[in-house]
């Protein structure tokens, strides 16, 4: 087995999971920590390699970076759905608020495409994925009813989103 360079960045996050997961929910995330946690571990899994000169310090700073990241995303969700539903509380006259045949086609192919990836992967990931990213379960929640650990939990939803961003790309290319 092979380490490269970023491997004792993953390995300081492994060991200290759970002070990161407390930092997270003592700064206010709530349910969010576990998630947020996921993130950064996609994070430094994703980054090139190179020796970091004060790991935890960097850990710290990415999951608070991450967990301010959330907040100014779910508050400028929250204030564009609320613009939406204001700007698009009546049909306009003479312009049809359905979608083109075309867009309606598109977004089916595509949906049978990741229907067809998910059904490529390991049962229980993609059953994590779905209670975790469509049904809102916190990962701690599925890892106890499963009963598996948390890393179980993140180790099969980082196989479903490598898996989903393989597929953008291919989706890009075409």
């Amino acid at each position: 087995m092979t380490h490269s360079a970023d491997d004792g960045l993953q390995a300081v996050f492994l060991a200290n999971r759970d002070g990161l997961l407390r930092f997270l929910q003592a700064r206010g995330a709530r349910e969010d920590a576990d998630d947020i946690l996921q993130d950064v571990w996609l994070k430094i899994s994703r980054a090139p390699p190179g020796p970091v000169a004060s790991p935890m310090s960097y850990l710290y700073r990415a999951a608070n970076t991450m967990m301010i990241d959330r907040y100014r995303s779910n508050k400028q969700a929250k204030s564009r759905e609320e613009k939406w539903v204001e700007a698009g509380s009546g049909p306009v006259p003479g312009v049809s608020d359905s979608p083109s045949v075309e867009r309606v086609i598109a977004g089916r192919q595509s949906a049978l495409k990741v229907e067809n990836m998910l059904a490529s992967l390991p049962r229980r990931a993609v059953d994590i994925f779905r209670r975790n990213r469509i049904d809102g379960v916190s990962q701690r929640a599925i890892a106890e009813e499963l009963g598996v650990s948390v890393s179980t939990v993140e180790s099969d939803l980082r196989i479903v989103f490598r898996a989903l961003a393989d597929l953008r790309e291919r989706l890009d290319e075409e």
